[in-house]
């Protein structure tokens, strides 16, 4: 039975909330607020003020990074990018700081994995309609032409001047805008003085120090595809990002087979390699957002070597069979 995900909006948004973060309330509630943002559901929470207008800004942060990154939206920063490499990409294009500190980091992750992150995906990321009242796998050769357009060794990038290799590349930001955002959200909260909050940008949780009673967060991982709040491990955090990237959060079924929306650079189609779902400890959301992505492309073997490489930061892999597979360093 077809199953796609605009059909399975309302179960989809329900499901972004099961990774959750809860923290010790104080003789007064906590301030949250809910929101939609980046196609997915955002929840802001402080624990040490009750400033509305700090929960206000955040929003308005949201507001302004999604007109920045985007890859849909026509008066988006990105979307005029890749309208320029469609145009013919002379010469270069002049970014802004945020844009050109996110494609830097995009960029560095596809050299530390091999391209297994490709943020020049975006060619092949177009053939794909999750949100399609009834969506349809695009065709080989439609993929095979659309990979023709996908390397990031293609792109060259000096300061905030970007310039492609072929006319027709585009950005896609899309694996990794979250945790970016994410970070600078943080960054502003610490600049008004909090020290206790959660920002849950769907899947991308990410704690600023810890609960009022000194003690850590919480921070439960979804069991993939469950049909009620279940989790497959919970985590003690303070200070530190749990992003979670999984086949359950967008995907439709045609003709008895699974699509899912993380898709292999290597092949343009969605990843085969037994993983249902796989969740990174880093010190900040873009790493694990960066990682997330890399790492479910490059399989449970290869990206746990890579992980295992890599200081600070530890990941949870999920096989097609339910069972966790953690990293060394990943904690009990």
């Amino acid at each position: 039975m077809l199953r796609c995900w605009k059909k399975l909006l309302a179960l989809g948004l329900y499901l972004t909330l099961l990774l959750f973060a809860s923290g010790c309330q104080t003789a007064e509630e906590p301030l949250s607020v809910t929101s939609f943002q980046f196609n997915t559901v955002v929840t802001l929470t402080i624990y040490d003020s009750h400033e509305e207008a700090l929960l206000e800004e955040c929003l308005a942060l949201c507001d302004k990074y999604e007109a920045i990154f985007s890859r849909t939206r026509p008066d988006s920063e990105i979307y005029q990018l890749n309208q320029w490499s469609q145009r013919g990409a002379v010469g270069s294009f002049s970014l802004s700081e945020e844009a050109a500190e996110l494609i830097a980091a995009g960029l560095s992750y596809g050299e530390l994995s091999d391209g297994a992150l490709d943020i020049t995906i975006g060619p092949v990321s177009a053939l794909w309609d999750f949100t399609a009242e009834d969506p349809e796998p695009p065709s080989q050769e439609a993929v095979r032409q659309a990979l023709l357009l996908v390397n990031y060794r293609d792109v060259t990038l000096r300061g905030n001047q970007l310039s492609f290799a072929k006319a027709g590349m585009e950005v896609d930001l899309g694996a990794i805008a979250k945790g970016y955002v994410a970070d600078r959200i943080k960054d502003y909260l610490l600049s008004k003085g909090v020290k206790s909050a959660i920002i849950n940008l769907g899947g991308n949780v990410l704690c600023i120090g810890e609960r009022t009673d000194k003690t850590p967060f919480t921070v439960g991982i979804q069991k993939p595809f469950a049909q009620r709040q279940e989790t497959i491990r919970t985590l003690s955090v303070s200070d530190q990002s749990v992003v979670s990237s999984g086949v359950y959060e967008r995907y439709f079924e045609k003709d008895g087979r699974l699509y899912h929306h993380i898709l292999d650079p290597a092949t343009g189609f969605p990843c085969e390699n037994n993983l249902s779902a796989i969740s990174i400890l880093s010190e900040t959301s873009l790493e694990g957002d960066c990682l997330s992505t890399a790492c479910f492309v490059l399989g449970p073997e290869k990206g746990r070597e890579l992980l295992e490489n890599l200081s600070d930061t530890c990941g949870l892999f999920i096989t097609n069979d339910g069972k966790p597979h953690e990293t060394n360093d990943f904690p009990q």
